[in-house]
């Protein structure tokens, strides 16, 4: 016998720039917003009967319908909006769901004055967030980011690692470490003041990448969520991802020169795959 096991649909890259244009600086949102849902939609699956199926069209435009009303300041608070609505107006559904990728604009300041009206990409990395809820319970929110390129020329070693007859890689005390991060955290409290709390995270995992005495990717990751979790009482738990994306220092020798750290080639492949959860002791 043969059954349709679990499903959803939605609508994805929903891209939306809010502007607000009160005061100065003006405010600029640019957010690419991904929707869900989940139900007993097994007769559309099967039998093409789409009597309990809210178009992906529909979807979309209830995004800018509700970018239009909303007074929300975060994307945590606009996603939990748009999962509610969906449920609220949508009985035939069990569960709604949002992501939302926030790409980061700030005043341009040419130097000699910020310029209210125009604005540059504070950094390629995207703020993130993922709300869902099912029908008669609260909703699940978490946070996050990703694709954050961050780069220490200090404090970074990694040595005492097993050898056998395939090693090649040469013990290092002094080395480059660089990455392209992502994390994600769930709060486990109601009330939070998401903004405030995601600053919190970024600064205390930014920081301590920063000043932490590496003996490996992995002890730097798990220093990072530690941080994370001391920094923001709301959250129960971070995952981590950090690729570690190698820098091979170049063998000059054959041209007469010494390369005492200097230059160096950053390869993205292969590069090593670390991640891991960092959770607070029951």
């Amino acid at each position: 016998m043969i059954e349709l096991g679990e499903n959803r649909y939605g609508k994805s890259c929903v891209r939306v720039m809010r502007v607000e244009r009160e005061s100065e600086p003006h405010s600029v949102q640019e957010w690419n917003v991904e929707v869900w849902l989940r139900g007993d939609f097994r007769s559309c699956f099967e039998d093409g009967d789409n009597s309990r199926i809210l178009p992906t069209d529909t979807m979309k435009n209830t995004v800018y319908y509700l970018a239009r009303l909303s007074k929300a300041e975060h994307i945590e608070g606009f996603a939990t909006e748009l999962v509610t609505y969906l449920l609220e107006n949508n009985l035939q559904v069990e569960e709604a769901g949002a992501s939302i990728a926030a790409t980061q604009w700030g005043p341009l300041s040419d130097g000699r004055q910020m310029h209210g009206s125009a604005f540059i990409q504070a950094r390629n990395a995207p703020d993130t967030a993922t709300v869902t809820r099912r029908r008669g319970e609260a909703a699940s929110v978490c946070g996050g980011f990703r694709d954050l390129a961050i780069l220490k020329t200090a404090n970074s070693a990694f040595a005492g690692f097993i050898k056998d007859k395939l090693t090649t890689l040469q013990e290092t005390h002094d080395r480059l470490l660089g990455t392209v991060a992502a994390g994600e955290w769930k709060y486990s409290l109601e009330g939070v003041d998401y903004k405030a709390a995601r600053h919190r995270i970024m600064d205390s995992l930014l920081s301590t990448f920063a000043t932490h005495q590496s003996q490996s990717v992995q002890q730097t990751l798990y220093a990072m969520g530690k941080a994370a979790l001391e920094a923001e009482t709301g959250i129960a738990e971070i995952h981590l991802s950090m690729p570690n994306k190698h820098c091979n220092l170049v063998d000059l020798s054959p041209f007469g020169l010494d390369n005492p750290n200097r230059i160096f080639v950053p390869t993205d492949e292969p590069h090593g795959s670390i991640e891991a959860c960092v959770r607070r002791a029951n």
